[in-house]
């Protein structure tokens, strides 16, 4: 099949990830904290730990490790009210996705009885904020983790892997990597990728919004999408010495 070319707003190849950045430790309280940025979009992701598990974990001696999510009121080009006491489905929807792909890299056994909860607030929206949101928790849940290994809480990190999310796309024919929020609004086929740094997939979320797909365009899709992967994995690993530290 012939390449299709769409002109992106940024100007990047269609293969292209947005430009990344993972900035460590920008809160003073949070054992492990991460502002990531996916282009415009920006999410602040912090980690805490706290002594205990649910009740229906207890004595298992065995961890537990759960995300939250939410967007800002100012986030959007139009104002958002704060979610108080009524959740909205989206947000539940994308924070359990945070905690199931982040509790796929840890050893629960060696983590012990505790509880780490990642909370990932989005500053700014641009699309890809359940992406972003996965990416930099990962960090933000390592850094945790290593903080409570140097106070002596526990004996070893517990992570058994990376995990990163990236989204893919067709809009107007053309199969891309990485949409913004221009291009996902009016995408024909819209898709989010989860995987491991040993290229094992955790979640696919895909759906023809606009027209159906083949099953050669899935691959297609696929491919872009675990390319990116590797990149993000590759930035984590930059930013966090993970690799050196297991060795």
């Amino acid at each position: 099949m012939d390449i299709i070319p769409y002109n992106r707003a940024d100007g990047r190849a269609a293969d292209a990830l947005r430009r990344v950045t993972l900035t460590r430790d920008v809160l003073k309280h949070a054992l492990g904290s991460c502002l990531v940025t996916f282009g415009d979009t920006k999410v602040l992701c912090a980690a805490t730990i706290e002594e205990g598990v649910p009740g229906w974990r207890r004595q298992s001696r065995q961890g537990w490790v759960t995300a939250e999510y939410a967007m800002l009121p100012a986030s959007t080009g139009r104002r958002s009210p704060r979610e108080r006491g009524q959740r909205k489905g989206r947000s539940m929807e994308i924070e359990r996705l945070i905690g199931r792909s982040l509790r796929t890299v840890v050893n629960m056994r060696a983590l012990g009885e505790y509880t780490v909860t990642v909370d990932c607030d989005v500053i700014q929206a641009d699309g890809g904020t359940r992406t972003a949101s996965v990416t930099g928790a990962w960090v933000a849940l390592h850094d945790a983790l290593m903080t409570w290994v140097d106070a002596g809480k526990i004996p070893r990190l517990p992570l058994t892997g990376q995990v990163a999310a990236v989204s893919m796309g067709v809009v107007d024919g053309a199969e891309l990597l990485d949409l913004d929020y221009r291009e996902d609004s009016h995408a024909e086929v819209d898709m989010n990728l989860v995987a491991t740094d040993t290229g094992e997939i955790i979640e696919i979320q895909g759906t023809g919004e606009q027209t159906p797909f083949t099953r050669d365009r899935l691959n297609r899709l696929m491919d872009l999408g675990e390319a990116g992967i590797k990149r993000l994995i590759a930035l984590q690993n930059e930013v966090t010495a993970f690799r050196d530290e297991e060795e």
